[in-house]
Order: structure tokens, then sequence, then C-alpha cells
């Protein structure tokens, strides 16, 4: 790459951080640690398939945005009200699920690092808001800065952990966990099973997240970023999402495999749990390192996943409300509006916690499920999109790529009619 592209890349860069800090959240944390605690290594290859299988239809969002101008929902109205309309309702069903379950991980373990004997739904309203103030204060600007520390930290304090696990395991024939296979093919195996990888390494509806970070970012810097740049943000943070979630599950698998411990049904009880593990195995002294490791992680996934709601729904409203090209030629979203939306957001996520009480797992595993049955649609409308016609031929995918979407819509679509089999038929 020649020094005059350095300065233009460098200005694309940080939208692929996002979607990392977004993708590095529960998917991670939660059900990666919780597969290798659970089944050791058996599911680490199924785990990385799936990032696999997952990654055309995340990167065609910054490949439409950077390639067209435009966000993926105009991409979906230009093809026909039918597709706008299908994410929608799949947004509208998960979103203050997903934000009410991000937050309250977060707020358990901001309690535990800091000592707050508060409840867990006032810790989540206090994550809440000093994530509204954030980005009441610096919208975009202060979410890619903040994101850029926190994936810093996250990324040095994860390696640490795992070196230090890796090196106190003298006996890897252990950890197969070829035995758990039978546990698989039960039916809260099997749900398990659709539930890690809904979220893994993050659900398919945010390529349209991107897509609107991509536009954001080139209204600040004043360009829309090549098609090379943009790619190459994306799987910087791509690559790093999925590393991070092996990383996660083969801390599972080293720390808690076979120790004969159940998983707490509360945010609270659970991060307690999870550094109290890692600290007895490693060591009194790691208990910060895997404190703030996690506490990192999910912060980040907070606040991306507090920043893009209302960034979506704002400009869902636009591109339903004026159409296609109307909407291309505005702002993807109004500042007010995202405010006010921000903030319905926030007080929708802090009702779902009030009403849900203490059953974390199952709001865990409810968002996980939609995410994964609604991944299919989804995959298929983004593919339908990319290569139209009104995308340059030059930006569409190519044979390789086309075939790698195809098998993950085959993929997709397989373990979803297999999950709704298993529930008809009990």
């Amino acid at each position: 790459m020649s020094s005059a592209s350095m300065p233009t890349l460098r200005a694309a860069m940080g939208p692929g951080l996002l979607m990392a800090g977004a993708a590095v959240g529960v998917s991670h944390l939660v059900q990666s640690t919780r597969a290798g605690a659970e089944y050791g290594l058996l599911l680490l290859p199924l785990v990385l398939l799936a990032c696999l299988l997952k990654y055309p239809f995340l990167e065609f969002g910054p490949r439409y945005a950077a390639a067209t101008g435009e966000n993926l929902l105009i991409g979906y109205r230009r093809i026909g009200r039918w597709a706008l309309g299908l994410f929608a309702v799949i947004t509208f069903g998960t979103l203050f699920i997903i934000q009410a379950v991000v937050t309250v991980v977060t707020a358990g373990l901001a309690g535990l690092v800091f000592g707050l004997e508060a409840s867990p739904a006032t810790l989540s309203a206090g994550i809440l808001g000093a994530c509204v103030l954030l980005l009441a204060i610096g919208n975009y600007r202060g979410l890619d800065l903040v994101m850029k520390m926190v994936m810093a930290v996250l990324a040095v304090s994860t390696v640490a952990a795992l070196t230090l696990a890796l090196g106190d395991q003298p006996d890897w024939s252990g950890l197969a966990g070829f035995d758990q296979g039978p546990r698989l093919w039960s039916a809260a195996g099997f749900a398990f099973l659709l539930a890690l990888l809904g979220w893994m390494p993050i659900p398919l509806d945010v390529a349209v997240w991107h897509s609107l970070w991509t536009q954001e970012r080139a209204r600040e810097t004043g360009r829309i970023p090549p098609l090379s740049h943009a790619l190459t943000d994306f799987r910087i943070g791509y690559i790093g999402a999925t590393l991070l979630a092996a990383a996660f599950l083969l801390l599972g698998a080293l720390l808690m495999y076979a120790s004969g411990t159940g998983f707490a049904d509360s945010a609270v009880g659970f991060s307690a749990q999870l550094v109290e593990l890692y600290a007895g195995s490693l060591g009194e002294w790691s208990r910060p390192l895997i404190a703030v490791a996690a506490l990192s992680v999910m912060f980040s996934t907070t606040l991306a996943v507090t920043d893009a709601y209302p960034r979506v729904l704002s400009a869902l409203l636009a591109v339903a409300r004026f159409g296609a090209e109307d909407a291309r030629a505005r702002r993807p979203h109004h500042p007010w509006s995202y405010r006010v939306l921000l903030l319905v957001v926030v007080a929708g996520a802090l009702l779902i916690l009030h009403l849900s009480g203490a059953r974390f797992t199952q709001l865990i595993d409810f968002a996980t499920t939609v995410s994964f049955l609604s991944a299919p649609v989804l995959a298929w409308i983004t593919f339908r999109v990319i290569t139209d016609a009104h995308v340059p031929e030059h930006a569409r995918p190519g044979a390789g790529m086309r075939a790698l979407s195809w098998a993950g819509m085959v993929f997709l679509t397989l373990f979803s009619i297999t999950w709704i089999g298993w529930r008809l038929l009990g």
C-alpha cells in the first residue's frame, strides 16, 4: 500500500472496531465461556464454522455503503417495501431485549469490580445513563474514541489471561469433550447450541449498523472510503472478534470444564462466579485482570448497542417515510430524532429488566434464538441487495464469495428448520 493511501485508510478505520466492540459481549463472555465450560473444546470447530459462514452477510454492510454511499436500509427499500418491513419486524421484536441483556451483564460486572451494593436494575440504569451521556455529548466521535481504547484494554487483558491459562494446562487430552456429544442431541443441548450460534460472533442485522457507521464516518471525514479500505477495516474487526470468541471458549474449557459448577441465573451471580472461578485457577492476583477484561467486553458492547439501535430506528423511519432516493439525499439520521429514540430505547430496556426479574439466562437464550431464526431471512435479503443491478458491478461479490454466501444460507436455514421441527414434535 502506498504512503499516499495510508491517511485515507486511517480515516476509514473505525466502524470495524465498533462492530467488534458490539460483537464481543454476551456471545463471547457468557455463551462462549459457557460452551467451553460445559463441552470442553467440542464446540470450538462449530463456533469457527459459524463465524466463517456468517462472514459474507456481515461484510456486505460496509461493502454496500462504500460502493453506493447508501446504508443497507436504503438497499432493502430498493428491492421492495417487504424487505424493509421484514427488517423492521425483526428489529422491533428483539431490540429492547438485546439492549436489556447486554446492559444487565455489564451492570453485574460493574457492581463486582467496583464493589457496589445496588440492585441490578439500579446499576443498569447507571450504565445506560453513562452511555447516554457519552453519546449525547460525543455522538459518533466519542463512541469511536472510547471504543478504540476499550478494545485495546480488552485485547491485552484477554490475551494475558489466556496465556496464563495455557501455561497452567499440563494435559489437553481431557478437554476434547467428546463424551459430552450426546448432550447436544437433547432438547436442552440443541437449544443451547442454537443460542450459542445465534450471536456468534454477532447477529446478522449488525450489517445494517455497520453500513450506518460507515456513512457517519464518511460524513465526519468528508469522503466515502474506497471499497478496499472499508473491507480492510471490517476484516480487522471481524477477525479480532472471531479470535476473541475462540479465546473465551478456550478459557472456559481450561478453567471451568468438568468443574461441576452450575451457571448462575442472575447477571450479578454469573459475573461473580466467572471471576471467582478464573481467579481460583490462575491465582488471586489475577482477579483484577479478569474483572477488567470482562467489564471491558461488556461495556464496549453496551455502548455500541446503545448507539446502534436509535441510529437504526431513525434511519428506518426516514427510509420508510421518504423512500430510497429522498432518503439517500438526507443524513441517515437527524440528531434530534437520534436523541429522542436513544431515550426510548433506554426506557424500553429498563422496563424489560424490571419485568424479567431474575430470569437472566432465559432472556439471553430467547434473544439469541430469535436472532438465529431470523438469520436466514436477513442473509437472503442482504444477498439480494448486494447482487442487485443498482450496485456497481466491480463491488458485487465474486464467485467465491457468492458460493460462501449460499453455503451460509443453507447452513442457517437447515439449523432453523431443525429447531422448528424439534419444537413442533417435542
